[in-house]
């Protein structure tokens, strides 16, 4: 059913009934902060690309929209973490993809350094920085 709405003179207002149906339809539709996830990748690189999709798992249930371009151009093969001009290129589309981003969560004890040049660069840029342990749990700051 479709509500009419009238204005103050009691005549039909399709312009004010619009954007109030456009708004309540909004409401219902939950907003999703994009979070830009902050992991280590080099090393073991297959328990840690597993550890960033629990990360990003963990983003999605916690009502966000998680970026892990290394989990997306490193470890898919789009780009080789070994060649050493590709890194650049991954670290650089990585910031890019960062400076979009409203926080970044930041996973582990220790930051490697590529974790700690996207962390620099969140600071750099007012991004809020989360920072949580590898079990979850989020650490002060």
């Amino acid at each position: 059913m479709n509500a009419v709405f009238r204005n103050n003179e009691g005549y039909v207002d399709i312009t004010a009934g619009t954007a109030i149906a456009h708004a309540a339809a909004a409401e219902k539709r939950k907003y999703r902060p994009i979070v830009y996830i902050c992991s280590r990748y080099k090393g073991d690189n297959r328990k840690n690309a597993a550890d960033a999709l629990k990360y990003c798992r963990f983003a999605v249930r916690k009502g966000c929209i998680p970026i892990a371009p290394h989990i997306f151009f490193a470890h898919s093969g789009i780009l080789d973490d070994t060649d050493p001009e590709e890194r650049k290129l991954g670290m650089f589309i990585g910031l890019v993809l960062l400076d979009r981003c409203e926080e970044i969560w930041v996973f582990g004890n220790e930051l490697s350094e590529g974790m700690k040049r996207e962390y620099d660069r969140a600071v750099s840029r007012n991004i809020k920085v989360r920072t949580f342990t590898d079990s979850f749990v989020e650490m002060g700051g």
